[in-house]
């Protein structure tokens, strides 16, 4: 069988040369970070101490503290990311505004799901130069971090990718069986691909997983249509395959989705991290913090000196640090660099001294 237009564009890229257009989300974190010193123990087992509720010794910055494996390999966006198409015929603008990219209103690659199987181009990843793309990513990553692969576009948000997302909900009422079949091998791509990553770019700690569920108001769906339509595929990617590679499951998924928790606890998540706005932290924290570990926001008032920035961090680690599974995700003025350093040195040496306390360790 001839392989379509897309996967040929793919096959007969050169993934030794790097692919993501400087500026661009890829490109910012494929790039090179400075190296951490000077901690008790290393930075990455600090972080997987923290993501497990494993007694960590300092509250882990969220994303500075890691390594993101984006490979140029994968297109679920467009490669580079720039306006143009997936390798599933997906037509993706980028919004300046954002800096990120959005499926282009009225977009479709099949005319209607019911006829997913007969018109749907599924990508040939066999393809693809993973083992050039993976030693090229593999260079610029921290030794001393966690390396966590960036699996975007997850098994409900390709659906609505494809067709109108009316459309892809009306799927759930009207082709219940078709849909299975579509999430099943959803899931199996997931998996063969993660797989690629897993055996050619060097060490994966985890897996961070994109699939949003809701508005800010609410999910999507009832947990009901969740446990029976989409959690039986989200766990054979997460929990039976991730998972038992060994791997932990940092979510992102926006929306309102506190409701989701029991199921996210179930399919082998082990932290989310929240989108703020939509959701009460207190009210996360307070029911959910045994069972599972989060990344919240810290949020930095563009006119905050020196001192008001260590004491939003300060009161920061003292309203969530008590159970050692949190993660801080530091939001300042990006213009200006000196609020992020300030807010980093306080968060390490402040939690420090907290779980010293905590914990009983000499400091």
């Amino acid at each position: 069988m001839a392989i379509g237009k897309y996967m040929k564009r793919a096959s007969e890229r050169d993934y030794s040369k790097h692919w993501a257009v400087p500026g661009t989300f890829p490109w910012l974190i494929q790039q090179p970070k400075p190296q951490i010193s000077g901690r008790p123990v290393s930075v990455r087992d600090n972080y997987i101490r923290a993501v497990k509720g494993e007694k960590p010794y300092w509250i882990p910055c969220y994303f500075y503290e890691s390594n993101t494996i984006w490979p140029d390999a994968i297109e679920e966006h467009p490669v580079p990311e720039v306006s143009g198409y997936d390798w599933w015929g997906v037509y993706w603008e980028m919004v300046d505004s954002i800096n990120g990219m959005i499926t282009k209103p009225g977009t479709r690659t099949i005319s209607d799901f019911a006829r997913w199987k007969e018109e749907l181009e599924w990508p040939d990843i066999s393809q693809v130069d993973f083992e050039a793309d993976g030693k090229k990513i593999q260079k610029d990553l921290d030794p001393d971090r966690v390396h966590i692969y960036q699996c975007t576009e997850g098994i409900f948000e390709r659906l609505h990718e494809m067709i109108p997302f009316a459309e892809s909900l009306t799927a759930f009422y009207e082709e219940p069986e078709l849909l299975a079949e579509f999430f099943d091998k959803m899931a199996d791509y997931k998996i063969e691909t993660t797989q690629k990553v897993f055996d050619y770019y060097g060490r994966v700690d985890g897996v961070l997983y994109h699939d949003d569920w809701g508005t800010e108001r609410a999910g999507f769906f009832s947990n009901k249509m969740f446990d029976e339509q989409l959690l039986p595929y989200e766990k054979k990617f997460l929990r039976d395959f991730v998972k038992k590679s060994g791997r932990f499951v940092e979510l992102h998924s926006c929306g309102k989705n506190g409701q989701y928790l029991p199921e996210m606890i179930e399919m082998g998540v082990d932290y989310w991290n929240p989108q703020h706005r939509a959701n009460d932290y207190d009210e996360l924290f307070d029911q959910w913090n045994t069972k599972m570990s989060f990344a919240f926001d810290i949020d930095i008032p563009h006119d905050a000196d020196e001192k008001e920035i260590r004491k939003i961090v300060r009161d920061f680690v003292d309203h969530f640090g008590a159970n050692g599974r949190i993660l801080a995700s530091i939001m300042t003025d990006m213009t200006d660099p000196k609020q992020g350093e300030i807010a980093r040195d306080e968060l390490y040496h402040y939690s420090l001294e907290y779980y010293n306390r905590l914990y009983g360790r000499e400091g």
